[in-house]
């Protein structure tokens, strides 16, 4: 199942607990910045690289406006794992960004 949380609820969630974040931007776009201990799995290699990712576990999934987080959450969600839609992306991420050279 798919579900939504908004930009402002998963931030309030984000610094009360450790949680799965999974970035699926491309990886030129999660190094300009990014949530820290966002993990990037691109959504161009997604269908391959999901299976790094445990069914006993929830994620988050966010992009940069929200449509191709969406999108994973879709085709993970149909994979049987727990995901979430994190709507707003990085283009409402109230917090400091982490960034890779």
């Amino acid at each position: 199942m798919k579900t939504s949380i908004s930009i402002a609820d998963f931030y309030e969630k984000y610094q009360k607990q450790e949680l799965n974040l999974i970035d699926v931007r491309e990886v030129h776009e999660y190094q300009a910045g990014h949530a820290p201990g966002a993990k990037n799995l691109p959504l161009s290699t997604l269908e391959q690289d999901y299976k790094e990712l445990k069914d006993d576990q929830e994620y988050y999934i966010i992009c940069q406006g929200g449509a191709r987080s969406a999108s994973a959450c879709s085709f993970l969600s149909a994979q049987g794992l727990k995901v979430t839609n994190v709507e707003g992306g990085m283009n409402h991420w109230p917090g400091q960004v982490g960034s890779a050279q």
